[in-house]
């Protein structure tokens, strides 16, 4: 190792192993780092965030450095902003699962910042020294920001409605209305916050925010979905339109605590099941070069790597160290970046042990639920991996919560007229339940949705049959091959305005199930505006205008986008008075009795054939709603019931009408007869008015 920028001994004292990473002092900072097989550590010490190399080298020795597996040091003088790395020096042998480099420049796993600005992947993965092309970790004094009494709107599952957003994708395009220095960065969403306010979005769910490698991509292309994550505890710095580490920890602050003021969660879409360095030839940027057995799950061969994750590497999360840097990680983000709660992708990598086998009871998995400092925040689980484990029923136990992939497909195949699939769409509606058996289990705990950043957008679902990644440099062999979509006819854009009005009217059954369904709704970022990836369904590396929401289409969706506010309103602000108190429609359809139907009243047709589905709801013998569902290609006659003494239906939703009339505010148009006919796929709601109910107790 070059140590010739060595200093004397008296500038420094041995520092203490707790708490690691790097902590500002009065007086300097103490460093710590884990790594129990390693022989030599150098901590690099670098003038400022653009110098090649580093100005101070202090290496860090067993004698006077190093307690059990933690190698520390304390160095007066330094502090806010001080830019650092490491070099580390052991045995280089693959077979043992032992990776040591000591020609490479290393990250520190509890870096609170991250600089990449001279940052190469190529020479991370090449032989010799990458220290000039290295990504560095800064020291931030994290007491210095001022929270201003910030406080977290703490919504209930019962009243949350979660919206997918990509920080950078959100307001890149130039019609953003956003500055132009500003557009994809923290602060260019806190200009948007007036839009998601209005629209009814109570928590944001940001695609990955953990500091990540936009090189992790084919050659020409940008790691965009940023699920390459090289820091734990470090906000990306590229989605900070200020020009510095701790810059970028403030601005991220400044979000958060004006979603906050506006009364929106925000929850991050975490990823702890693999990092950027991928296998055996990838670039070694942190965990690699610390301690390989440790951070990772090996194969049998332990020179490779099991993957669970598709990404080439799993992190080894039960094992305690990895255990700890996790927990100490989801603490970090609550108690100094404030967010209100984690979805963790491929959270069924959280369920395998250090082999790789799946756990009944996994340790991690538990202590995140039962820490004290995770208390109110909100866990939400992709309850599958890329090695085969899919658990969708298994995670949504005590606080957990799901992704649920089944109510995705499902809903998908009844409104493209799949068949057998009426059977399924009821349990979908009322909750899941043949799914989620646990009695503990709340109908609260199931994320619905139809849409996700991985897959079609729901335009693209109505406008695609196939997928279209050619330009992804995969051959379309990347992304999923069943996607239970359909084109409506024509496979892409088309200025038939038959198709085109199948396909709108498709987008709003998919919305209208989604939303009022018993759960907590997910929208997709720009599905209010019909977004389109033209056909991309893995559009992780396409960092333009393919994926970037496109805000002229607000205007030409201007009736869906009215649709899916009104909407959203429905579900929480629409009010019937039952027991002399406001209920909204969520509530109503959890506490009412129901009662199923077909075309025919009292008689839901369940067979294969069947596309048909009606439901009443009832508080205690008055019924409240009239649901009537046509996946049908063809136009239905659907009996309805009548209300007590003879009072009207009131129509508040039709998706087979043109905007504005496929939802109306309440009371909406009054409907008395005694059959409404439905359009072909059409979905339509009759409620009773708040006055018709109170004028029955």
């Amino acid at each position: 190792m070059d140590r010739s920028l060595q200093p004397l001994f008296d500038d420094r004292q041995a520092g203490k192993p707790y708490p690691l990473g790097a902590t500002v002092l009065d007086g300097g900072i103490n460093f710590s780092i884990f790594s129990s097989h390693a022989r030599e550590i150098d901590l690099l010490l670098f003038a400022g965030e653009h110098a090649r190399a580093p100005n101070r080298v202090i290496p860090l020795t067993e004698e006077k450095s190093r307690t059990g597996h933690y190698w520390h040091v304390f160095v007066p003088g330094l502090g806010h902003g001080q830019v650092y790395a490491y070099r580390v020096a052991g045995p280089f042998e693959p077979k043992r699962g032992l990776r040591f480099d000591a020609e490479k420049v290393l990250l520190d796993p509890y870096g609170r910042a991250v600089c990449c600005s001279h940052y190469e992947r190529k020479a991370a993965a090449a032989e010799g020294s990458n220290e000039s092309t290295s990504m560095r970790s800064v020291a931030i004094d994290l007491g210095r920001y001022d929270w201003e009494d910030d406080q977290p709107p703490a919504h209930l599952f019962r009243n949350t409605i979660l919206y997918e957003a990509h920080v950078g994708g959100f307001t890149k395009n130039p019609n953003s209305g956003v500055a132009e220095n500003l557009r994809g960065t923290y602060a260019g969403l806190m200009e948007k916050i007036p839009y998601l306010k209005d629209l009814g979005i109570t928590a944001v769910e940001l695609m990955p925010v953990f500091a990540f490698d936009t090189q992790d991509a084919p050659p020409g292309l940008e790691n965009y979905w940023g699920y390459s994550p090289v820091s734990f505890f470090a906000p990306h710095p590229l989605y900070s339109s200020v020009a510095s580490a701790s810059g970028c920890v403030d601005e991220f602050r400044d979000m958060v605590k004006a979603l906050h003021r506006a009364g929106i969660e925000v929850i991050l879409d975490v990823v702890y099941n693999h990092t950027a360095e991928h296998g055996a030839n990838g670039p070694t940027l942190s965990f690699k070069g610390l301690d390989n057995p440790m951070y990772y799950i090996l194969a049998k061969d332990r020179s490779e790597y099991a993957d669970f994750t598709g990404t080439g590497n799993t992190l080894n999360v039960n094992q305690s160290v990895v255990r700890r840097m996790i927990i100490d990680s989801l603490r970090h983000w609550v108690t100094e970046m404030h967010v209100d709660g984690f979805r963790f992708d491929l959270a069924s990598v959280l369920t395998r042990d250090v082999d790789g086998t799946p756990m009944v009871n996994a340790p991690t998995i538990w202590e995140i639920d039962a820490d004290p400092m995770l208390a109110g925040v909100k866990l939400i689980a992709e309850p599958w991996d890329a090695g085969g484990l899919y658990q969708v029923g298994s995670f949504s136990v005590d606080r957990w919560t799901e992704w649920n992939g089944i109510f995705r497909d499902d809903v998908r195949s009844f409104i493209k007229s799949d068949r057998g699939t009426v059977q399924r769409i009821r349990e979908r509606l009322l909750g899941s339940q043949d799914i989620y058996l646990h009695p503990c289990h709340s109908p609260r705990q199931n994320i619905n949705f139809v849409t996700c950043h991985d897959g079609f957008t729901l335009n693209d679902l109505v406008c695609f049959n196939d997928k279209h990644n050619l330009e992804n440099q995969e051959s379309n062999r990347d992304g999923m091959f069943e996607n239970l979509s359909w084109n409506c006819g024509v496979e892409g854009p088309t200025d038939d305005e038959v198709i085109e009005a199948l396909r709108e009217r498709q987008v709003r059954n998919a919305l209208t199930l989604t939303v009022l369904a018993v759960g907590t709704p997910m929208l997709l970022m720009g599905d209010e505006v019909r977004r389109t990836q033209g056909g991309n369904n893995n559009a992780y590396c396409q960092n333009n205008e393919r994926s970037w929401f496109d805000w002229s289409r607000r205007q030409k969706y201007a009736g869906l986008h009215r649709f899916v506010r009104a909407l959203l309103q429905l579900r929480t602000r629409f009010c019937c008075r039952l027991d002399g108190a406001e209920k909204s429609f969520r509530e109503v359809l959890e506490l009412a009795r129901i009662e199923w139907h077909g075309v025919k009243l009292h008689s839901p047709d369940l067979s294969e054939d069947s596309h048909t589905l009606a439901a009443t709801g009832f508080w205690q013998d008055d019924p409240v709603f009239h649901l009537m569902m046509n996946a049908y290609w063809e136009p239905l006659s659907f009996a309805v019931p009548s209300p007590p003494s003879g009072d009207p239906w009131s129509r508040l939703i039709d998706t087979g009408k043109p905007t504005p009339l496929d939802i109306l505010q309440p009371p909406g148009d009054v409907f008395r007869a005694a059959a409404y006919l439905l359009g072909p796929r059409s979905t339509v709601l009759l409620t009773r008015s708040a006055n018709q109910i109170q004028e029955q107790e």
